[in-house]
């Protein structure tokens, strides 16, 4: 075949971003990952009402606080609808801890440890999901807590190689740098379009798998936020995408003969003395790119974890 999507496929496990089991079925990628805007989005197809109704149900009989009803509910249903997509994948389903809780590495650590054993009470194991959590300081450090305790995790919101760095010297699995965002941030600040090849995204995520590959750090680079399938296509032979099915029946029905950008040539420098966090909260303050994307990811991800809420909210 030469389709482009059965080439990307392999050179590079493709994964779909969405909360949508007839996309997932329709694609068949290896992995899937679920956000709170994907959950919001997910409330409102017909497969997902059941789940609704059935984690409102767990919640009332697993919590009496209204409060701790809501949280429990909606982590049922992030859980709930995860376990479906596991059963369309023959890998990882991604869920991410509350946006809310990005700068607490405590409470972090505490939502995964909840999802977790959500997960393990629908009959799945650790190693069939990932916990994402925000890259701010405090999100890799409780990261790092998990990893230790075999729970490994997806760090999402990544727009600089600070972050990257904190995460693989943290131990982190695998990692989401934003292609698309960072695409939108600069278009908007200097007015200038961008080809494929002189993307910020994809140029971003080019230095962090060389840097990766270089230094012999194992976590995985996954490729999201994409704009369009030109800047899927530059990342070919990179770790991991994860793609919207927009973009992957795009990729189905374009023909031609797939160019790989990236290649693993093994360790051949000693990595970097780690970071340290005076050095990370520097680095990320003077990028204003990647201060203000990851602020603006962890607003607008609270703002659907709140619409999510006040979905459930009407049938508690």
């Amino acid at each position: 075949m030469n389709d482009l999507l059965s080439q990307l496929k392999a050179v590079t496990t493709v994964v779909v971003d969405s909360g949508d089991l007839t996309a997932i079925e329709q694609f068949r990628p290896v992995d899937a990952t679920t956000n709170p805007s994907l959950l919001l989005n997910a409330s409102q197809l017909a497969f997902a009402k059941p789940m609704l109704t059935g984690a409102v149900d767990y919640a009332k009989r697993n919590a009496t606080d209204s409060a701790e009803q809501l949280s429990l509910a909606c982590d049922k249903f992030a859980v709930d609808v995860g376990t479906a997509i596991s059963k369309l994948v023959p890998g990882r389903v991604s869920t991410e801890v509350d946006a809310r809780l990005s700068f607490d590495t405590d409470a972090t650590v505490a939502k995964a440890l909840q999802l977790v054993a959500l997960y393990k009470e629908n009959g799945i194991d650790t190693d069939r999901i990932l916990i994402k959590v925000a890259s701010t300081w405090e999100g890799i450090q409780a990261a790092r807590i998990l990893e230790q305790q075999n729970i490994q995790c997806n760090l999402t919101l990544l727009f600089h190689m600070a972050q990257a760095r904190a995460c693989a010297e943290a131990g982190v699995y695998l990692i989401s740098p934003f292609v698309g965002r960072i695409l939108d941030w600069y278009k908007a600040s200097t007015g200038q379009d961008y080809t494929a090849e002189t993307d910020p995204g994809v140029v971003s995520v080019r230095d962090i798998y060389r840097f990766y590959k270089q230094h012999g750090f194992n976590t995985v680079v996954m490729g999201a936020s994409f704009r369009n399938t030109g800047e899927v296509l530059a990342l070919a032979g990179c770790d991991r995408l994860t793609i919207s099915p927009a973009l992957l029946a795009e990729l189905s029905q374009q023909q031609g003969n797939l160019a790989v950008h990236l290649k693993d040539d093994g360790a051949t420098t000693p990595a970097p003395v780690p970071l340290t966090e005076a050095e990370f909260r520097w680095a990320l303050n003077e990028d204003a790119m990647a201060t203000e994307k990851l602020a603006e990811g962890i607003r607008k991800f609270a703002i659907d974890q709140r619409k999510l809420e006040h979905v459930i909210q009407q049938a508690l």
